[in-house]
């Protein structure tokens, strides 16, 4: 399905740093007016403004998306806010990178709540004003995590992996609704998101690309027709990120086994 940035309205989640921080000026730039959210006032204030300078209409409402009850508020409250919306990309979410040994029920949780459950209640919550009016379009931002395994981060991977299975099928079922669906997967991408509390340091460095790079190819992965897309398609270095995905899907034994061997070395 493509879709026409130009004069579209546009709720991002996770606004305020990052990959939705430099998608939301990418998207005003291309015509859309968007709504804005993020935990944190102060730098949403600030990607906003920015937003402003080419959507005076764009505005923000500050939520923590881990508030299951208060997402459900937030879609009623976007839809107001903006006079409908066309396209929910759901961008929002936490790294928790810890390894299983030392992870907890509620670590856990807190991962999913804020990287699936999250997406997958808003997306519910509009998803009958979509279907009656005939159109619209969900984006949901998983992760490389969410093909193939990362060490120190099986409750992200969880998280990952469920939005990627979830979007699929939600695609499936909407076929001939004139609701769509599109799944982007990002690799190494140059945000935060390596670098916050409680989480423990990646075993060992990879090149990324910056969050701009990233911002551009979801764009235009909304207004081109397909499905999947990975962003960025080659990592830094020339892997081809698909390619990847497919030799790991298709020797999963050797794959799990030879990173399993690898990253035993670098503790």
């Amino acid at each position: 399905m493509r879709y026409a940035l130009a004069g579209s309205r546009i709720l991002l989640t996770g606004a305020s740093s990052g990959i939705g921080a430099a998608l939301a000026p990418e998207l005003t730039r291309r015509g859309a007016s968007v709504l804005l959210v993020a935990r944190r006032v102060e730098l949403l204030a600030e990607v906003l403004a920015e937003c402003r300078e080419s959507s005076p209409g764009s505005q923000m409402i500050p939520a923590d998306l881990g508030d299951l009850e208060g997402v459900t508020r937030l879609a009623d409250d976007a839809w107001e806010a903006l006079a409908g919306i066309d396209v929910v990309v759901n961008n929002a979410a936490i790294p928790k990178r810890v390894r299983v040994t030392e992870l907890t029920d509620a670590l856990v949780e807190e991962t999913m709540r804020v990287n699936f459950l999250s997406p997958v209640r808003l997306s519910l919550a509009l998803l009958p004003r979509f279907l009656e009016r005939g159109s619209g379009l969900f984006v949901n931002v998983s992760s490389t995590g969410g093909r193939m395994p990362i060490v120190n981060e099986s409750a992200y991977c969880a998280s990952k992996y469920a939005l990627a299975g979830w979007t699929e099928a939600m695609r499936i079922d909407l076929e001939g609704t004139g609701v769509g669906c599109k799944l982007v997967l990002p690799g190494p991408i140059d945000t935060e998101i390596w670098d916050q509390p409680g989480n423990a340091a990646a075993l060992f460095e990879i090149d990324k690309v910056p969050a701009a790079q990233c911002a551009r190819e979801i764009a235009d992965a909304i207004e081109d027709g397909g499905f999947e897309y990975y962003t960025p398609a080659v990592f830094p270095g020339g892997l081809d990120a698909k390619q990847m995905i497919v030799d790991k899907t298709a020797n999963c034994d050797a794959f799990v086994s030879g990173m399993a061997a690898f990253t035993a070395t670098l503790r």
